[in-house]
């Protein structure tokens, strides 16, 4: 299992409780129903019946005859297409032990070829995905071993399979259904009678494996009536022990990165048992669920790069999903943003289109997201905004760094302090017993402090103490005090405590507050990572990318200084080029010690005194949860 990393003590605990909850929690609700029929009672016939319908297809030709910037959007589709068809097929290569590159490239040309296909009418698409289908259809297998490439494969037929069905002729139709069948869902119906791990795993595997389990078996139901009936029963009973995590707000503790893997393959199951039974079994009414993208929304910054915490590029993919999220719970903000700020073009961003616009200024600036711990401060919603992330929560997640207490800061329309982000997966023990030993992984590629020069303990969790957005700024307190002990559980009293504080006060600064009590003698290290050109003045450093420019300064101690430090790890791990390391280095005192440092984001502002109060004063302290 190779993320066996993830599943310490407490996690084994949560894990056998949520495999007993579909009973408890799922179907003590209205969803019971589907428990006294056959899930397939309701499967529409005709196809095609997954995520698209004719009644879909009709309304999308009505848009693209009227609406220019739907057209435009299938002309750009349009463009990748005829591209795609003078390309070499998928191939079954693998690389470490994945075939996923193969599964989501063959995915990704199916959607695109049979939309193009299906739009236009053109028989040359459906010929080339059909090629691309059965090139797949012939591979010995989709290497079940590592599940996620069984289920996008499988994704992938299932879709070229409904939605060129009338286009296939009876032996290809033969040949990719067997394919789906043998290769696809006799490998899922063995998984579900182990129980194997990601059937009860509350992480993004258990939507993608059931996701693409469900409409492989909803794109063959009327010939495999029977396999296709237990592999849906089976998945409906799964996903929602993943589904959890969206509550109460909507986060995704793997990240915003895997927020899109895992949102979109919830979408797709809930999409396809809609369109293909008229009904997902209440499974989108699950708590947090409508308030997904929020997230999405406010761990954006102003630079257009997300906050990446945990195993996350910055880099912002789009997410057809929240034109599907707006449609289904009446969040234009949701399809507002994906159109005009993202600006997502696949073919599922034509299939879902929504027009529907909002104000963005009437979205709060900062937002606490419980249970993931994860909280996002802005000045405004503009561009040229102040922003900050901010990380507590819980080490033991899956795809987690050792990272509580870490922050991205924008301002000026750019990054100044930065997350790396994840290394290579097929590194020796990645997702194993190496993991903290790489750069990236571990405290000290993070943007938090290092006691000692030691990680955090992994097993550790944070959570917000103190959460405020008032009319002169916005601010939270995280205690770390777990992070730096051999106890995983949060500080209870002021023997050792760890406390971080961050303020953002409108467009001009940015106040990170540390304070620490019984860690005397220690080395501390407080640190970040940025790209900026860093000159050093004492206690003050003075970042500059081209002609914009923001000033840090240590308000607390006023006597320490700033030092810079290389940020390359040796290879084979990815080297951090461009990529300074700004840091402060002390002995902790034998009395409570505090550490002040003040960004000034607005060069042109006057520097307005920054008051420091002890974080225990705070506005907006909360009590723990339990």
């Amino acid at each position: 299992m190779i993320f066996s990393h993830c599943f310490p003590a407490k996690r084994v605990i949560i894990l056998a409780i949520f495999a007993i909850l579909p009973s408890i929690l799922i179907f003590s609700r209205p969803v019971a129903a589907w428990e006294t029929a056959s899930p397939l009672a309701t499967l529409r016939r005709e196809h095609p019946r997954l995520i698209v319908t004719r009644e879909d297809e009709i309304r999308v030709k009505q848009l693209l005859a009227r609406d220019a910037r739907v057209q435009a959007l299938f002309e750009s589709l349009r463009k990748e297409a005829d591209e795609v068809l003078s390309q070499s097929p998928v191939q079954h290569r693998l690389i470490g032990p994945r075939l996923l590159d193969q599964s989501r490239r063959c995915l990704s040309r199916v959607y695109l070829l049979a939309t193009v296909y299906r739009l236009s009418g053109e028989r040359r698409y459906a010929d080339r995905a059909i090629k691309e289908m059965l090139t797949a259809a012939g591979f010995p297998d989709w290497n079940p071993s590592h599940f996620l490439d069984t289920a996008e494969m499988t994704h992938a037929l299932a879709i070229g399979y409904d939605w060129l069905y009338d286009v296939l002729d009876s032996q290809q139709r033969q040949t990719i259904r067997q394919a789906i069948v043998e290769k696809g869902l006799r490998e899922g119906e063995k998984v579900y009678r182990k129980g194997t791990w990601w059937t009860k795993t509350p992480w993004n595997w258990n939507q993608v494996c059931n996701g693409g389990m469900t409409l492989g078996a909803l794109a063959v139901a009327d010939e495999e009536p029977e396999l296709a009936q237990y592999i849906v029963a089976q998945a409906i009973r799964s996903v929602p022990i993943a589904m959890a995590n969206y509550a109460p707000d909507g986060a995704w503790a793997e990240g915003p990165g895997y927020w899109s893997y895992a949102t979109h393959y919830t979408v797709y199951m809930l999409a396809g048992l809609q369109s293909a039974l008229g009904t997902d079994f209440g499974l989108s009414d699950l708590p947090g669920f409508d308030k997904a993208g929020h997230f999405r929304i406010h761990v954006v910054g102003p630079s257009g790069l997300a906050f990446n915490f945990a195993d996350g590029s910055a880099r912002v993919g789009s997410a057809a999903p929240m034109f599907w999220l707006a449609t289904r719970f009446g969040k234009p903000l949701y399809a507002w943003h994906e159109r005009e700020v993202i600006k997502g073009r696949t073919p599922l961003h034509l299939w879902w289109y929504n027009d529907q616009s909002a104000d963005i200024n009437q979205e709060s600036v900062a937002k606490w997201f419980r249970g993931a711990d994860i909280v996002t401060l802005r000045s405004d919603w503009t561009d040229q905004a102040v922003f900050v992330g901010f990380k507590g929560g819980d080490n033991a997640v899956n795809h987690s760094h050792l990272e509580l207490g870490t922050f991205v800061l924008d301002a000026q329309g750019l990054r100044w302090v930065l997350d790396l982000g994840p290394d290579d997966y097929n590194l020796p023990g990645y997702f194993g017993n190496q993991r903290w030993t790489y750069y990236r992984l571990g405290t000290q590629g993070q943007n938090t402090l290092l006691l000692n020069g030691q990680n955090q303990n992994p097993r550790a969790e944070a959570p917000v103490i103190a959460f405020w957005n008032g009319s002169n700024g916005s601010h939270a307190v995280v205690d770390l005090s777990a992070a730096y002990s051999d106890d995983a559980q949060p500080g209870t009293g002021p023997s050792s405590r760890v406390l971080r504080g961050i303020a953002v006060f409108g467009r001009d600064a940015v106040l990170i507050q540390d304070e620490i009590t019984g860690h005397r003698g220690k080395e501390l290290q407080w640190q970040i990572h940025t790209e900026a050109k860093v000159r050093l003045r004492g206690n003050a450093a003075t970042l500059t990318q081209g002609n914009r420019q923001i000033t840090a300064e240590i308000l607390s101690p006023p006597d320490l200084t700033f030092e810079t430090q290389s940020a390359n790890p040796p290879p084979p791990q990815r080297q951090n080029e461009g990529v300074t390391k700004l840091v402060i280095r002390t002995k902790l005192p034998d009395q409570p010690f505090r550490l002040a440092v003040v960004f000034w984001c607005n060069p042109t502002a006057k520097r307005a005194p920054v008051s420091l109060r002890p974080l225990q004063e705070w506005e907006g302290q909360v009590t723990p949860r339990k």
